[in-house]
C-alpha cells in the first residue's frame, strides 16, 4: 500500500477539495454492537460518492469521512491515532465551547445541494438501526465566501503545498501518515444585536475591514478581535495554519442565522490553542468580542484517514469479531428450510452511545468480518 507520499495507507481523503457552493454536515453517534456495518459502510463511502455522483461529474461531489475517539476503540484493533481524542470543553469567565456526541462525521460538499441530500440520504439508509444522526446541517456559500455577520469567511486559508502540509500528518505519527484532524463547531448568531453596532465597530471586533476584507493593521486591530486571537504562531514565529471550510446556514422561520465552523489540521493542538485564545483570552479574560454575538451549540473532534485506510480497514477488536462471526454462523443454523436465523436484537434500549456497554441497541453484522490489514 506504501505510495510516494510514504504514508501507510495512501491517498488522502478529498480534505483539499474546493471551496463548494452547498454541503452538508453529518454527525452520528453509533450504536453498541453495530460497528461491523459501519466498518463495511466505511469500506464502501467511495462507491457511493461515485454512484451518486456519476451524473453530473462536473458539480464535484466528495465526502470526507471522520472517525470519533469514543468509537475508535470499538471499531479497529489497532492504536488510536497519537492525538485523537473527545473534543475538550472550554470554559472561560464568560463564554464557554462545549463537547457534544459524535462518533462519526461526514462533510459532503458539492456545486449543488441534491447532490449532497441525495449522498447523505444513502448514507444514513446504510445505517438505518445502527447509528444515529445527532446533527445535520445543510449549509450554503453565501454572497462572495461571506459568514451570516457579513464578513468574508477564510480569507487566510492556505493554499497549494501549504495547505497539503497545514493538513497532513507526517512522520510524526507513521501509521497514520497522510491522514488529518477536523474539529466542527456549530455558532449561532444573535443577527439582532450584532446589527445594532455601527460597521466599524463591527469591523473592531473581526479586525477586517467589512466591505473590501484588508485586515486592520496591527497597530490598530483590537486585541480582543476575532482575528488577533486567531494567529497562532510556534516558538520561532512561525504562523501555524489550518485549513478553515466554513459555511452559512440558516432557518428563517425559526429566526436561526449561523455558521458551521470545520477546520482541518495535521494537529488538534493549534485548533484547540485558537479555542483556548477565544474562549478563555489572552491574556484570560480578554475574550472574544466576537463570543458576545456567536454562540457554539456543538463541538467534536475526527481523524480524518486516508482513502487507503477505509479501503482497507484493521480488523475488529477480538469480541466484536467473535460476535460478529457468532451471528453470522447462526444465520445459517437452519439448515435447508430458507430461514435465515434470528438475528434481531435482544433488548430495545436507548440509541446513541458512546460507549459500549451501556444497554444501547447491539446488532450483529450478517456480513463477512473484515480482514486484517496486511
Amino acid at each position: 500500500m506504501e505510495q510516494e507520499t510514504g504514508a501507510p495507507y495512501g491517498e488522502a481523503q478529498q480534505v483539499l477539495a474546493p471551496p463548494a457552493k452547498a454541503a452538508i454536515f453529518l454527525v452520528l453517534t453509533v450504536r453498541t454492537g453495530s460497528e461491523p456495518e459501519v466498518g463495511d459502510l466505511l469500506a464502501d463511502l467511495s462507491g457511493l460518492v461515485r454512484a451518486v455522483g456519476f451524473r453530473y461529474p462536473e458539480d464535484g461531489l466528495s465526502c470526507v469521512a471522520g472517525i470519533g475517539a469514543g468509537l475508535w476503540g470499538r471499531l479497529y484493533d489497532a492504536p488510536l491515532p497519537a492525538e485523537l481524542h473527545g473534543f475538550r470543553e472550554i470554559a472561560g469567565a464568560t463564554h464557554t465551547a462545549i463537547a457534544t456526541p459524535g462518533d462519526l462525521f461526514f462533510h459532503l460538499r458539492a456545486t449543488r445541494l441534491d447532490l449532497c441530500f441525495e449522498l447523505a440520504r444513502q448514507i444514513v439508509l446504510r445505517l438505518e438501526g445502527r447509528a444515529d444522526v445527532v446533527d445535520e446541517v445543510q449549509a450554503f456559500r453565501y454572497f462572495d465566501e461571506r459568514d451570516m455577520l457579513g464578513f468574508v469567511d477564510g480569507t487566510e486559508n492556505p493554499t497549494g503545498r501549504a495547505a497539503a502540509a497545514a493538513v497532513t500528518i507526517g512522520a510524526e505519527d507513521p501509521a497514520y501518515a497522510g491522514g488529518s484532524y477536523v474539529v466542527v463547531q456549530k455558532y449561532l448568531h444573535d443577527l439582532t444585536a450584532w446589527e445594532k453596532l455601527p460597521v466599524e465597530e463591527q469591523e473592531r471586533v473581526i479586525g477586517r475591514r467589512k466591505l473590501s476584507d484588508i485586515e486592520i493593521p496591527d497597530d490598530q486591530k483590537a486585541s480582543n478581535s476575532h482575528l488577533a486571537l486567531n494567529v497562532i504562531e510556534d516558538a520561532d514565529g512561525n504562523q501555524l495554519q489550518i485549513l478553515r471550510d466554513n459555511l452559512a446556514f440558516g432557518r428563517i422561520g425559526e429566526g436561526e442565522f449561523g455558521t458551521y465552523f470545520i477546520g482541518y489540521a495535521a494537529t488538534p493542538a493549534v485548533i484547540e490553542q485558537m479555542l483556548e485564545n477565544m474562549f478563555i483570552g489572552k491574556p484570560p479574560g480578554n475574550h472574544d468580542r466576537i463570543l458576545d454575538f456567536s454562540t457554539p451549540v456543538t463541538g467534536c473532534l475526527f481523524f480524518v484517514p486516508t482513502a487507503g485506510f477505509l479501503d482497507d480497514q484493521p480488523p475488529l477488536p477480538a469480541a466484536m469479531a467473535a460476535e460478529a462471526t457468532d451471528d453470522s454462523d447462526d444465520s445459517g443454523d437452519s439448515g435447508d428450510s430458507g430461514d435465515s436465523g434470528d438475528s434481531s436484537p435482544t433488548e430495545d434500549s436507548s440509541p446513541g452511545s458512546l460507549a459500549p456497554g451501556d444497554g444501547s441497541l447491539g446488532i450483529g453484522s450478517l456480513r463477512t468480518v473484515r480482514r486484517p490489514t496486511p
